[in-house]
C-alpha cells in the first residue's frame, strides 16, 4: 500500500530543490511531513478532506498549513483535496447549505435568488446582495459540519483500511510459515 502510493507522491527532493519553496524549507522538511505510515495517512486524509471544501484555489493551501501544523504527510494531504472539482463542488456546497439550514433550526423552503432585470439594475443588485447575505450563514454553518464530518470519517476509513489491510498481512504471512 505505501509502495503504491509513494509512486504518485512528489518527494523530499522535490520540495527541497524548489527555489519557491527555499525560504520555507526548513518547515517543509520536517521528517514527519513526509513518513508515511497510518498516522499520518489518516490524519493527510482528514486535513484533505476537511480542506476541500475551501473555495477555490485555496484548498492546497490550507491542506499544507493543516499538514505542517499536524505534522502529517503533505503531499497526501494536497492530494486528497482534489476530490472537489467542477462536477463535485456544486453538490457539496448544496449539501452544505442544507445542513447549516437544518443545524440553525431554518425550517423555511429553499429562497431562490431574484430574478434578473437589466431595467432595474441596482435594485436587482441589491436584492442580489440580500439574498447572499441570507445564504451565507447556513452555507457556512454547513460548510464548517460537512468538513468536519468528512474528515472525521476520512480518518475512521482510512484507519480501519490500513488496520484490515495489516491483518491480512499478518495472516499471509503466517501461512507462508
Amino acid at each position: 500500500m505505501r509502495r503504491h502510493l509513494r509512486k504518485y507522491l512528489p518527494d523530499h527532493a522535490a520540495v527541497s530543490d524548489n527555489r519557491w519553496l527555499r525560504p520555507f524549507r526548513s518547515t517543509l522538511l520536517h521528517p514527519r511531513l513526509w513518513h508515511l505510515n497510518r498516522h499520518s495517512a489518516a490524519g493527510a486524509v482528514a486535513a484533505g478532506l476537511a480542506c476541500g471544501l475551501v473555495p477555490g484555489p485555496l484548498q492546497m493551501l490550507g491542506a499544507a498549513l493543516c499538514a505542517v501544523v499536524f505534522r502529517v504527510n503533505l503531499p497526501l494531504a494536497m492530494l486528497v483535496t482534489l476530490y472537489t472539482n467542477p462536477l463535485t463542488i456544486v453538490p457539496l456546497y448544496l449539501l452544505a447549505y442544507q445542513i447549516g439550514r437544518r443545524l440553525l433550526g431554518d425550517t423555511g423552503g429553499f429562497v431562490a435568488p431574484p430574478d434578473f432585470d437589466p431595467l432595474r439594475f441596482v435594485a436587482w443588485t441589491e436584492a442580489m446582495q440580500q439574498w447572499m447575505l441570507g445564504a451565507a450563514l447556513p452555507l457556512g454553518v454547513g460548510l464548517v459540519a460537512l468538513g468536519a464530518g468528512l474528515a472525521l470519517a476520512g480518518y475512521l476509513a482510512v484507519r480501519a483500511a490500513w488496520r484490515a489491510w495489516l491483518i491480512a498481512a499478518w495472516r499471509r504471512r503466517k501461512l507462508r510459515s
